[in-house]
């Protein structure tokens, strides 16, 4: 941290950009250089999300990314936990790890695509038993990861003297990132999570709730993660994601055009369950419209206001964003 930054408690800004791979070679080729663009922009990280669909494996990916890039941190946004054994996921993990000499950091959720589990014949449980599974999860890595023996007997693993290996490169664990939007997820996030990715939540649908987009609620999520972590709070990496930027000279009139937008309906996976005005648009931590100046102010209110500081971008937005970070790098 800064002196000014250690003073008020918050940290340093990281950027972390976003990649998808298409199932053909041109696209995993494509892919890499993707990788690669982000290091060079200067973003600290560069995460793999986790589908069945049309994208790349992300710990195959990861690997050639670990020997494709020489300094930018690799992540997962996020694994699923149903799809993998933690066993099997630390090995993986740690290897990636060594390969990338200390560079991943490994995002981990419950899983929420129904319709992936679906297709690939793999039990869609309840939220709460998905929660629970996860809490497994993350107490069976957290001792794998550090190379140690573990011995667990739960309700959905068992794990017999089985020793993490290969040790990681970094200590005592890489870092584990957990995301989430609902009171459970963020309660679990705060118990294990060395990064947590503070996303709005989902109706039972699967749409993502308008009014949690707003500066107010998403005070009231950190919050209940402060109260949820107690003293380890303070040792927490906060994350979000910016899901649209705009880079335009009338901020006001975007937001505008956004709002119009979304009373006819666009995007389809939006729950228009509140109204919002202007103003709830432009201080939203999950829109930035504005000049790189604009951005960048918006940027570190969020930050004075909410203590996130990790800052993450879609692959679509990587380009737009790009001219922000050295206005922000070091701060």
């Amino acid at each position: 941290m800064t002196s000014a930054n250690a003073e008020s408690g918050l940290r340093k800004f990281r950027f972390g950009a976003g990649g998808e791979g298409n199932r053909d070679e041109g696209g995993a080729r494509k892919f890499v250089k993707l990788a690669q663009t982000a290091e060079e922009y200067g973003f600290d990280t560069f995460a793999v999300p986790d589908h069945l669909g049309n994208q790349v494996g992300p710990l195959a990916a990861l690997g050639a990314l670990s020997q494709a890039t020489d300094k930018i941190r690799l992540a997962t946004s996020v694994l699923a936990n149903g799809y993998r054994h933690p066993a099997l996921l630390a090995k993986e993990a740690t290897t990636i790890d060594v390969l990338s000499k200390g560079r991943l950091e490994l995002g981990i959720g419950a899983g929420w695509m129904k319709e992936e589990f679906d297709k690939a014949g793999i039990e869609f449980e309840s939220p709460g038993a998905r929660i629970r599974r996860l809490d497994e999860s993350l107490t069976i890595l957290d001792g794998l990861l550090r190379g140690e023996e573990v011995n667990f007997d739960g309700e959905f693993y068992t794990i017999k003297g089985l020793v993490g290996s290969p040790r990681p490169r970094q200590g005592p664990r890489p870092p584990i990132a957990v995301g989430g939007g609902g009171p459970k997820m963020l309660a679990l996030a705060a118990k294990h999570a060395d990064i947590i990715s503070v996303a709005t939540g989902t109706t039972a649908e699967g749409k993502l709730r308008l009014s949690d987009m707003t500066m107010e609620k998403t005070i009231e999520r950190v919050d209940r993660i402060r109260q949820a972590a107690g003293d380890r709070f303070a040792e927490i990496e906060l994350n979000w994601t910016i899901a649209t930027i705009v880079v335009t000279d009338d901020r006001e009139a975007t937001a505008e055009m956004a709002l119009a937008a979304l009373d006819q309906g666009y995007p389809p996976n939006i729950a228009m369950d509140v109204k919002l005005s202007v103003e709830d648009i432009l201080q939203s931590p999950y829109l930035a419209f504005g000049s790189f100046e604009q951005i960048a102010e918006q940027i570190r209110e969020v930050r004075r206001r909410t203590t996130m500081s990790y800052v993450g971008i879609f692959p679509t937005q990587m380009d737009a964003f790009a001219p922000v970070i050295p206005l922000l790098k070091g701060e």
